[in-house]
């Protein structure tokens, strides 16, 4: 190992053990290079009220984590995370930048001191549809060294400005996190059954499926759909599924424990993520629950023009669609089922090559150049 680049700061918007891609990603990211003998810190906000659940997950860790405080006036929040920042900056020797305010802060104390700069690009952080906020962050890219997009569509977003070092390194599945005995068995409801699994929002897709359930019914008259994750727009997306009529079809579970989840997962004939952009500019970098379905052998059906593109090996894995061509995704429901056992066995292979184990590799060597 070159010991000038030993000390890793992971500055981070989101991190566990709430859910959140970006955090799924930092924590893994944080493991794997402590895993492989790097001195390992991250700075990330507090999101739950109490602090235990954070402190709990955080003391498990091989790494140091260093919490801020939830506080009520948030602007205390913002100046406590700047002092923090600052202090862990200046002792270590790579400061890694993954997420909106950490690209924007990073960038700042880049101009005071002498560091090696890492940016991880997602993707709605790069994509605002506000000027401001996106000429903000353009500038901010450029005081890096490094900059990672998590897919090639992440980097067709950036790839115009003419970065120090623009590479995709994508996103890693963590096998641990199947690593747990069902003990007791579940049928879930439908045939076929459909499941997406993330925030219940409008860039998630889940309202995307909903709106073709009406037509596919045609086809598929005993399928239903389950939607797993934190309930951010159930209300709206219910007053849709009311009004086609088709209530007995969905399934709003909230968000599962990783045990239920698995036994929701492998009960599942298909993973749906049928994301598409925000009018804010909000969209699916990548999409990891993708991989970690793959992982129990379920295959995948996503939307094109996104970063599932990167996700889901197409017509191996599973199968990309227009996110509104319920055409389309009918005949991919039907394709898949049909070469069901190559399409699982598919599935398998492809989670396997983007296990973290490999995914590091080339982390550690952009990270030694």
């Amino acid at each position: 190992m070159n010991n000038t680049y030993r000390n890793i700061l992971i500055v981070t918007s989101e991190f566990p053990p709430q859910p959140g891609g970006i955090g799924n990603h930092a924590y893994n990211l944080a493991d794997q290079l402590s895993q492989n003998d790097f001195d390992v810190s991250v700075v990330a906000d507090q999101r739950s009220v109490s602090g235990k659940d954070e402190y709990d997950f955080d003391r498990a860790n091989p790494f140091k984590t260093y919490r801020i405080g939830l506080k009520k006036i948030r602007l205390l929040m913002y100046f406590k995370r700047l002092i923090v920042i600052f202090k862990l900056i200046k002792k270590a020797n790579v400061v890694i930048a993954s997420g909106k305010f950490p690209l924007w802060v990073v960038a700042l104390y880049s101009l005071i001191l002498k560091k090696k700069y890492i940016a991880i690009a997602h993707g709605t952080e790069v994509n605002f549809s506000n000027t401001l906020l996106k000429s903000s962050i353009y500038k901010s890219l450029g005081r890096f060294k490094h900059v990672i997009a998590v897919s090639n569509y992440t980097k067709s977003l950036i790839c115009h400005l003419n970065l120090n070092s623009l590479v995709v390194i994508p996103n890693g599945y963590n096998p641990e996190k199947w690593n747990i005995s069902i003990e007791d068995e579940l049928k879930i409801k439908g045939s076929p059954t459909l499941i997406t699994v993330g925030n219940v929002t409008e860039r998630k897709g889940q309202l995307n499926v909903i709106n073709h359930i009406p037509k596919l019914l045609d086809k598929y008259p005993n399928l239903h759909y389950h939607c797993v994750g934190i309930p951010t727009e159930k209300k709206r997306f219910m007053s849709v599924v009311k009004k086609h009529g088709i209530e007995n079809h969905i399934t709003f579970h909230g968000r599962l424990s990783d045990y239920d989840l698995k036994k929701h997962l492998a009960n599942s004939d298909l993973f749906v993520m049928l994301s598409s952009a925000t009018g804010s500019g909000d969209v699916e970098g990548f999409g990891i629950a993708i991989l970690e379905a793959n992982a129990l052998g379920i295959p995948a059906i996503g939307s094109t023009n996104c970063g599932i593109e990167d996700a889901i090996s197409n017509f191996k894995s599973g199968i990309l669609v227009p996110y509104d061509n319920d055409g389309e995704l009918s005949k991919a429901i039907q394709t898949i089922i049909e070469n069901y056992d190559v399409y699982s066995k598919n599935a398998l292979s492809w989670a396997e090559s983007h296990k973290w184990n490999y995914i590091i590799k080339d982390y550690i060597e952009l990270i030694n150049s």
